[in-house]
């Protein structure tokens, strides 16, 4: 027969260890609430608060929310990792449970993901006012390889109600936006299977300039970024931010293509 001391030591070996992960986010640039959620629930780790997420302990786990630590403090935001063992309030057998419905929606967003759209000639795309390289090289993307005839429309991030056949994209709960690790104009380059080398490149290019976290450090980069901002400077205008960036982004194409990328 085991004694409760004994018993009390089995139970804390055999207890779960969570890592805690606790943040605030500044509220300005708006996608990185929708990134930093998708990033989180990319490493496995389910949402016990607002802010608050967890997942099983592990040397990788702990290396990646390290990362992510990092990545939020450098937008202005703050992070604390801790470890704990749940006494109260949840069990490790409701938390599993969360992580196992969590898997299940990741892999319906991965298969939404993997499905190529069509839109119809002539749709009214919807974006946020004060547009900057995402936007910008989206529009130039939805014009050139899938709406010629695409309308633009430029709303303030907060108020916005859609109307019907509207299309946003690169807003909160756009039918494009960032996906996962994908800036607005990767995921519309997958999602309407646009296999152009040269697309792909842009795309690296506009997710190192948008995301600022260098992921593909291509040569090209910080040369765009400057012409980008050159016209966010010299256009207040939304429309013409578009059109100009659509020459920079005509001419960037042809170098791609003629690069093979």
């Amino acid at each position: 027969m085991t004694d409760s001391g004994e018993a009390d030591a089995q139970g804390e070996a055999n207890a779960q260890r969570w890592l805690l992960f606790i943040h605030q986010l500044p509220p300005k640039p708006d996608y990185l609430r929708v990134k930093i959620r998708r990033r989180l629930r990319k490493l496995g780790a389910v949402a016990i608060k607002q802010t608050v997420y967890a997942l099983p302990s592990s040397e990788e786990a702990l290396e990646d929310l390290h990362w992510l630590r990092r990545e939020i403090e450098s937008e202005g935001g703050s992070a604390v990792i801790a470890e704990a063992e749940f006494v109260g309030g949840i069990s490790d057998e409701e938390l599993e449970a969360m992580l196992e419905t969590e898997r299940g929606l990741g892999g319906a967003e991965n298969a939404a993901m993997t499905e190529v759209h069509q839109v119809e000639s002539g749709r009214t795309w919807v974006t946020r006012q004060n547009v900057h390289v995402d936007r910008v090289a989206s529009a130039w993307l939805i014009r050139r390889f899938i709406d010629a005839e695409a309308r633009f429309k430029f709303v303030a991030a907060r108020g916005y109600k859609r109307k019907r056949g509207e299309l946003r994209f690169d807003m909160f709960e756009a039918e494009y936006t960032h996906v996962g690790e994908d800036c607005t104009f990767q995921t519309l380059v997958r999602q309407f299977g646009l296999r152009d080398a040269a697309l792909r490149a842009i795309g690296e290019v506009v997710h190192d300039i948008d995301c600022k976290d260098d992921l593909f450090n291509r040569a090209e980069t910080a040369g765009i970024s400057g012409l980008i901002s050159g016209i966010v400077d010299a256009h207040k205008d939304d429309q013409a931010r578009i059109e100009r960036g659509a020459a920079v982004l005509d001419d960037l194409y042809a170098f791609f293509r003629k690069q093979r990328a």
